[in-house]
């Protein structure tokens, strides 16, 4: 059986994280580590990563060979890429059937997007 990579993007901001109710935060956490733990579990999840706020972000190019390192990144939008999650699955079918089951995805979507190569 042929097993094809996926990334999954959540996106966000500190507004809308600063709208939901404290109270919620528990509940929240524990669905989406629920989830981790069910896609792990199968092996379908390779990873799951929560990224830090946007004002933690730097931007890094290279100058005469040196980096060149300042804050960023500048948005033209309001949200940011606020999670990742790598998939090795079987289809895009399936990729996509975990994608709809991540805790938010009634409310927010999910972007999938195929992994075409990997470093060896």
């Amino acid at each position: 059986m042929v097993h094809v990579k996926y990334l999954l993007m959540t996106y966000g901001n500190q507004e809308k994280w600063d709208s939901l109710p404290a109270e919620g935060w528990t509940e929240a956490i524990a669905q989406q580590d629920a989830f981790n733990k069910r896609y792990q579990e199968s092996g379908e999840l390779i990873g799951a990563y929560g990224l830090g706020d946007a004002a933690a972000c730097r931007m890094v190019g290279r100058q005469d060979g040196l980096p060149v390192v300042s804050d960023g990144p500048y948005l033209e939008t309001k949200e940011y890429m606020a999670s990742f999650y790598l998939l090795d699955v079987d289809s895009e079918q399936r990729a996509l059937e975990i994608a709809a089951d991540m805790p938010w995805a009634d409310r927010e979507p999910v972007e999938l997007w195929p992994i075409l190569h990997e470093a060896k």
